[in-house]
């Protein structure tokens, strides 16, 4: 069979509890066209379905048209890239098993992939950012939850049933806090965005010291970090905590997978030192001897949304081609 083109373009969409963001992406990885709508104003899946499908359709419409488009990409918090679906996200709004990419290709006529968020991400560190090159590497996303996908031997591992690498939903303190999962004591419910303000709130009851955070009418992990940058005392002990922690979780998933490097993605990431200080320290006193002072702490330098869409976009290119627009 001879074929005198190919298609040039995919379509990236990246999931997020606040924001779908949507990019076309060309065969060289540069973005041409973006956009995107607040997610959580669309709890029903039928009514975000409806919505995400017209807003690809009117960007691939205003930018080349469909005989461009070869496939569409997606990640998704709790996204199975095996089955293409949403499994039991804890804190998205949709419940349940959501076959998306299948309901998006009877809508769109063309081919959709999805994953989870982490994988994507993964995916697009080692093709466009700081896990370039690298054959045995693991991406931590910090943020409402902990996610986490590596790669082995230059391979993404999803483990038998597509959930491999889920160190955010392993067991930290037996009977602990409770998770978003339902499960006690995970280590998501000590260093994700909630664990993070129930560590402040530990430290404010354990401690009589003053400190911005008993003024503030809420806490978030970054009004903690705005405190730590004026010099309190107890939110730059909150991170402490919060790093010691992490640096527990990543030494007892270094000793078992043996990464180069992990590289930090998510809002909480841009913590920086006030995390990380702690958790490498952390992370060296507890990791099996043989891999300590070898494994690499590094923050992404790609912009969130842009590294989840051209990881989406990567994972769209490795989809069997399938279009009504030929």
């Amino acid at each position: 069979m001879i074929q005198n083109a190919i298609k040039t373009r995919v379509v990236g969409v990246d999931i997020s509890l606040e924001r779908t963001s949507i990019g076309i992406v060309d065969i060289r990885g540069e973005i041409i066209a973006t956009d995107s709508f607040v997610t959580s104003e669309h709890p029903y899946i039928g009514d975000y379905l409806s919505v995400l499908c017209q807003h690809i359709l009117n960007l691939v419409e205003q930018n080349g048209g469909y005989e461009s488009i070869r496939s569409v990409g997606i990640c998704s918090p709790s996204g199975n890239y095996r089955t293409s679906s949403i499994e039991n996200a804890p804190n998205m709004p949709w419940k349940g098993v959501v076959p998306l990419a299948a309901m998006l290709r009877d809508r769109l006529g063309m081919a959709v992939v999805l994953a989870n968020n982490a994988h994507a991400m993964a995916l697009g560190e080692q093709a466009f950012g700081a896990a370039h090159g690298m054959r045995d590497f693991a991406v931590v996303s910090i943020g409402h939850g902990l996610g986490s996908c590596f790669y082995s031997n230059g391979v993404v591992h999803l483990g038998n049933d597509g959930f491999g690498g889920e160190v955010g939903h392993t067991c930290f303190v037996p009977n602990g806090r409770v998770c978003g999962c339902g499960k006690k004591g995970c280590l998501e419910a000590y260093v994700a965005a909630n664990g993070i303000v129930m560590n402040a709130k530990e430290i404010l009851e354990e401690s009589d010291k003053p400190s911005l955070m008993r003024e503030a009418e809420t806490l978030s992990p970054r009004i903690i970090q705005h405190f730590c940058e004026q010099g309190d005392e107890l939110a730059i002990e909150t991170y402490r905590r919060t790093g010691y922690y992490l640096g527990i979780g990543l030494a007892n998933y270094a000793s078992i997978m043996n990464p180069e490097a992990f590289v930090f993605t998510g809002g909480i990431a841009q913590a920086g030192k006030w995390l990380f200080e702690s958790a490498n320290d952390s992370f060296e006193e507890h990791v099996f001897h043989n891999i300590k002072g070898k494994v690499k702490f590094i923050v992404s330098n790609l912009e969130n949304r842009t590294r989840n869409m051209l990881g989406a976009s990567v994972l769209a290119w490795s989809v069997k081609e399938y279009s009504l627009f030929k």
